[in-house]
């Protein structure tokens, strides 16, 4: 008996014990995965079981005492890949894609971002690892040189095999379509595993690639009939009223629409937000009703979405896997339609999300990125520039542009995980007892008091009245791993359907010579902006392939789908696979047949989404005689030494001394 439990089959066998049980515990404690029911629960269980079958198994190919190191090795891979996987998602409540580690050059940025997602408690999940070690120093002198009986590895592959075929069949009892709708990588991993999810995620990458190849001018006229029949005409009290007026668009990192009025020991903590939501003037439009729709890549998603009016990608990011894709963008139609200048203004590097590529297929005219600011220590936490002198240093560039301008102002400081130095810090933190959490609410006080220092230099250097001003949230900050925390903030059960509510963020307009309309309930999102602005600036947003609808329509379409096939309108939601009562909260048991023909309609839209930027659908579409596709080698974004060239002299100095006169003028109030 001895020698048995010492033999190197044993050892797979504990192994294989070992990384089952550790799977299925990390399954438990750190995804949330919806599980509901008998089965499911069961396959949760069951289908880590396969994948230690088919690839710890292939050490036992390996002769004498190599096949036991082999094991340990396979092993620790796989837990690296779990772990990696549970760091991921405990801040984007998602799974790793081949498509995400791609973006390889994001990576350098999120130094404190990592580590402020690893817990003490993580050294456990190595645990199975220490012991394998000891074990194998124990028993490995009872093992031969020989290999072992191929037919005993093969028996485990094979086992493998049709372990991961009943998992598969039973996934598909309770889970019809489960593999031809994977918008949501959640159901992917609960029926199948992490493993088998990294697998079938590389062949759906694979898929993905070779669309381009096989794409055709036929391709876009199904998603051109879809979108003509979306259309929404435009309102006509608006339809053109802002042509050739600026235009400035402010991006709030990581916020949501619950910090508008909140306030915290007794504080608003957005004072200033908040006079734009309830100015008695009304000189703002808000839309408490609006959401993100970003998925992997948050930030690059929405800026991606809001320009184009596409989705972004179910996997990874389109600005790191599409940049060179044509796209039919709002900076390339309103200069080749009304003359405007585009610029981008960001406090960080300017590869970022592959921005420096993107931008100029979206024809982006200008990109001011770090090398154009100062970049003291001083200056910068966490991401990039603080948020402050990031509007006091772009206020010179952004006067020096050529009118009219498209200015998108991206700030940095309001991003996971909240620092921010302890003297700039107006507000005590919460006292949830999560640091990120707590944070939050500090360095979103910071964001606002930047905006309505941005906003009082907009005044004086004559841009504010003539410029059409939107305020938008680009994604969620608080994730759904942090619900504990945030029940206490809200007072409420975090619940599937209220973590949908909470995607909420905010999106305000100003139009110079409109009063606004004060608060907007219509249920809209980041798709619907690209033909709101069209339609405002007088250009009918019918010729464009658009997903959204201008949101101050008769004839707006109010549901909003989420990227995992999710959506929610005005009267009920549709979350993880049921759907809800928005008003009773209830599960709608036996739902209507036009909830599920919207449910349909939403998978559809995603689908034909997903094939414009897998198959670059959009160089076979010509909008209007007005369109000429972009020629990326028509933009450069140079250093600032490049750009401010000795024939420009003059013009740095004025910059510089403009920037000197704001910081001594800082320095005089301080």
């Amino acid at each position: 008996m001895k020698k048995i439990i010492s033999t190197r089959m044993a050892f797979f066998a504990i192994a294989l014990l070992l990384f089952w049980l550790k799977t299925y515990s990390i399954y438990k404690i750190e995804f949330e995965l919806g599980v509901s029911g008998a089965m499911q629960e069961f396959l949760l269980f069951f289908n880590p079981l396969s994948s230690g079958l088919i690839f710890i198994g292939l050490a036992l190919f390996s002769q004498g005492k190599k096949a036991g190191r082999r094991i340990i090795i396979i092993d620790a891979i796989l837990g690296f890949i779990l772990y990696a996987n549970v760091v991921f998602y405990r801040f984007n409540m998602d799974f790793i894609t081949i498509a995400t580690l791609m973006q390889t050059e994001n990576f350098g940025s999120l130094g404190s971002s990592i580590i402020s997602l690893m817990a003490p408690y993580d050294i456990f999940y190595a645990l199975d690892i220490i012991v394998l070690i000891f074990l194998y120093h124990k028993m490995k002198s009872n093992w031969s040189n020989e290999r072992i009986k191929l037919r005993q590895p093969f028996a485990v592959l094979l086992t493998g095999v049709m372990v991961f075929s009943i998992n598969l069949y039973l996934a598909e009892e309770d889970r019809p379509q489960l593999l031809e709708r994977t918008f949501d990588r959640n159901y992917l991993v609960k029926y199948l595993g992490a493993y088998n999810f990294i697998i079938y995620d590389a062949i759906q990458s694979f898929e993905s690639s070779t669309q381009r190849v096989l794409a055709d001018s036929d391709d876009i006229t199904e998603v051109q009939n879809y979108t003509k029949t979306k259309y929404a005409e435009p309102n006509p009290e608006l339809f053109g009223v802002g042509e050739g007026k600026n235009i400035i668009k402010i991006h709030l990192e990581s916020f949501q629409s619950f910090l508008i009025d909140y306030k915290l020991h007794g504080e608003e903590v957005t004072p200033f937000l908040n006079s734009l939501v309830h100015d008695e003037s009304k000189d703002f439009t808000y839309f408490d009703n609006f959401f993100h729709q970003t998925a992997q890549g948050k930030t690059a998603d929405a800026e991606l979405i809001m320009d184009t009016s596409l989705y972004g990608l179910s996997q990874g990011s389109a600005f790191s896997t599409k940049a060179s894709n044509t796209y039919q963008a709002l900076p390339a139609i309103l200069d080749q339609r009304q003359g405007y200048t585009s610029a981008v203004f960001h406090g960080d590097g300017k590869s970022f999300w592959n921005r420096d590529k993107v931008y100029k297929s979206l024809g982006i005219n200008e990109f001011y990125y770090d090398s154009f600011y100062d970049m003291s220590k001083e200056n910068v936490i966490n991401y990039g520039l603080k948020d402050k002198p990031f509007f006091k240093e772009s206020m010179p560039y952004l006067k020096n542009m050529e009118q009219p301008f498209y200015a998108h102002m991206m700030t940095l400081t309001h991003h996971h995980p909240y620092l921010i130095d302890e003297d700039e810090a107006t507000i005590e933190p919460a006292e949830t007892g999560d640091p990120s959490v707590d944070r939050y609410f500090q360095t979103a006080r910071y964001l606002d008091e930047s905006l309505e220092q941005f906003f009082n230099d907009l005044k004086e250097a004559g841009l504010y009245e003539d410029s059409i001003i939107m305020i938008y949230g680009d994604h969620y900050g608080i994730s759904q791993n942090h619900n504990r925390a945030m029940k206490e903030i809200i007072g409420e059960e975090i619940t599937p359907l209220k973590n949908a509510e909470l995607q909420r963020v905010p999106f305000m307009i100003r139009i110079p010579g409109v009063d606004g309309q004060g608060i907007n309930h219509e249920y809209s999102g980041q798709i619907d902006v690209m033909p709101t602005l069209l339609h405002i600036l007088g250009i009918d947003a019918q010729d464009y392939i658009v997903f959204g609808t201008d949101m101050f329509s008769d004839d707006h379409k109010e549901y909003v789908p989420f990227r995992d096939g999710d959506f929610i309108t005005e009267e009920y939601s549709y979350v993880n696979g049921i759907f809800y009562n928005n008003e009773t909260k209830e599960e709608i048991t036996e739902p209507t047949e036009e909830m599920k023909k919207l449910k349909e309609t939403v998978h559809h839209e995603l689908e034909l989404s997903d094939k414009v930027l897998n198959g670059d659908l959009l160089r076979f579409y010509t909008p209007n005689e007005h369109w000429e596709p972009v020629d990326t080698s028509d933009y450069f974004y140079p250093e600032k030494s490049e750009f401010l060239s000795k024939d420009n002299e003059e013009d740095e100095e004025k910059q510089d001394d403009e920037v000197i006169g704001a910081d001594e003028e800082k320095s005089a109030k301080e």
